[in-house]
């Protein structure tokens, strides 16, 4: 897939936030893998495909500074309405995450990407957005995914997805990155349905 503005936003524009399908009210999955990394609260966080999330609010009230990336300047739009007194703590980034990251931005100690890969399908796409993990976070620094599992629906949003094993992400980051921890999940979306997850944390521990 090539990545489409005017599809994510013609969905913000158009879709209540609690009615998309990855919409959660907490995001203590992500948590669970948060709280093992040391001094958290402290650090700045990059998150690809950030949409309208909870989980923005969640890291802002913990004390964390975010660089928020989308391509759909619909849903950042929406985050600095709900967020305007606290926007110093946050950089503003829309553009196609699978594209190279402008070299400007302050250090990043962690990544966070919930459902965003899985919609990356071309292989130069999913190769320049391992790039940008590699390049734009600090060596000691941490990376969370959360995405749909091999045993996931193969489609979201209309979208054909990429569904991912921890073995792919692994070999996909490569031998700088060290595994901590993944666990399976299956969340419920606001129809009903059911939706596989793989969440994984990993260290990055060198730059080569």
């Amino acid at each position: 897939m090539k990545s489409n503005s005017k599809h994510w936003d013609t969905i913000f524009s158009n879709t209540e936030d609690s009615k998309l399908g990855w919409y959660e009210k907490n995001a203590s999955q992500t948590f669970e893998l948060l709280n093992q990394i040391p001094d958290w609260k402290k650090s700045t966080i990059f998150l690809p495909g950030a949409g309208t999330s909870v989980l923005i609010d969640e890291l802002l009230s913990a004390g964390a500074k975010l660089v928020l990336n989308d391509i759909s300047i619909e849903a950042l739009n929406k985050v600095k309405d709900r967020l305007s007194e606290k926007s110093e703590k946050i950089v503003w980034l829309c553009q196609d995450i699978s594209q190279p990251v402008k070299s400007t931005l302050p250090g990043v100690d962690i990544w966070i990407d919930r459902a965003v890969l899985h919609f990356l399908t071309d292989e130069d796409d999913i190769g320049g957005y391992f790039e940008n993990v590699k390049s734009i976070l600090k060596t000691g620094g941490y990376a969370v995914f959360a995405e749909f599992s091999k045993t996931g629906a193969p489609k979201c949003a209309g979208l054909t997805l990429h569904r991912y094993s921890i073995e792919e992400l692994s070999e996909k980051l490569g031998s700088s990155f060290k595994l901590i921890v993944h666990f399976e999940y299956t969340y419920t979306n606001p129809s009903g349905g059911p939706r596989p997850y793989i969440y994984a944390l990993f260290k990055k521990e060198s730059q080569k």
